[in-house]
């Protein structure tokens, strides 16, 4: 297929958003405006914390910071022009801040799932192989278990942009959506979608499978070893080491689940609509709580970040 740039008669799109009605828009602009600021804040904080302690400088809290980072990103890519457009009264985004819009929301989801498969493999090695961690675990391995979803995840999100750049969009510029999201541009393009519609079935599907078949073979070999621990303390503590971690892929993937193959609307659109809120909004607000409030060690950190902030508070001007 031969690049043609520019293959498009609109300038824009319309975002219709969430919902239409005025009373509505005001409790959604209130209701986004707070999770963005709790999401920002509480990844913000977790990697500072991981940042100033050098007790958490390992493999496990450098895939933390990661996925805290991503989650910053993952939100900012969507809520911001929501919560513009409210304000504003115009639903308006340019061809081109769509398509960089999308591309990016692709970018940090992907990278979630990637990193939670990483984090799973680390978790892993800690439980089945404490005594070889760090042989395993080494620093080049962390650096290339860090670079490759990041890379990865932009080499997906390309894909879908350059296909989607192909596509001719003719009159219709209605985006039923809050964002520009890839399935809902597909619908509005007037051009054969087919070879898009394949490349994000087989992509998708990869994308999926095999971050969660390595975190299913993580954790299958973690429960036979925790289980022959004869103590039930040993136990506890084994399982406590990656709770949090579980916590996040069950909320991730149950999310999957829920929406796209249990959908509770028969209009796609509806179905969307909820994954991306909860993908884009919901998962990244809710991390940072499920890190903080199970991880003793992250405890420990935020709270010598908050004493360290009363400290300087106190501290004389000038010293």
């Amino acid at each position: 297929m031969k690049f043609i740039p520019n293959q498009t008669t609109i300038s824009e799109f319309i975002l219709l958003g969430l919902s239409s009605q005025t009373e509505q828009q005001k409790l959604l602009f209130a209701l986004f405006l707070s999770m963005y600021l709790v999401t920002v804040v509480g990844n913000g904080l977790i990697i500072l914390a991981i940042s100033l302690d050098s007790n958490l400088h390992t493999p496990m809290y450098l895939f933390l910071a990661n996925l805290s980072f991503a989650d910053m990103f993952s939100i900012s890519t969507s809520v911001p022009k929501m919560l513009l457009n409210i304000q504003t009264k115009s639903q308006s985004i340019s061809y081109k801040n769509c398509i960089t819009q999308m591309y990016f929301s692709i970018v940090f989801v992907v990278i979630d799932n990637f990193l939670l498969g990483v984090m799973a493999y680390d978790r892993f090695v800690a439980i089945c192989h404490p005594l070889n961690y760090t042989s395993i675990m080494h620093p080049r391995l962390c650096i290339l278990l860090t670079v490759i979803p990041w890379v990865l995840s932009n080499i997906v999100a390309l894909t879908h942009t350059l296909l989607l750049t192909l596509l001719l969009f003719c009159d219709n510029n209605i985006l039923p959506h809050f964002f520009c999201d890839l399935a809902a541009l597909l619908r509005l393009s007037c051009s054969d979608t087919m070879i898009n519609e394949l490349v994000m079935f087989v992509v998708g599907l990869s994308v999926i499978t095999f971050p969660f078949a390595l975190i299913l073979f993580s954790y299958i070999c973690i429960i036979r070893d925790v289980l022959r621990i004869s103590s039930t303390e040993g136990k506890w503590k084994a399982f406590s080491t990656c709770s949090s971690h579980l916590t996040v892929v069950l909320l991730f993937y149950g999310t999957i689940v829920g929406v796209y193959f249990f959908p509770s609307s028969a209009h796609p659109e509806d179905t969307e609509k909820i994954g991306a809120v909860l993908f884009t909004v919901v998962t990244p607000m809710m991390n940072p709580f499920i890190y903080s409030l199970r991880n003793k060690d992250m405890k420990g950190a935020l709270r010598k970040l908050r004493d360290r902030k009363i400290f300087l508070q106190l501290m004389p001007p000038g010293i």
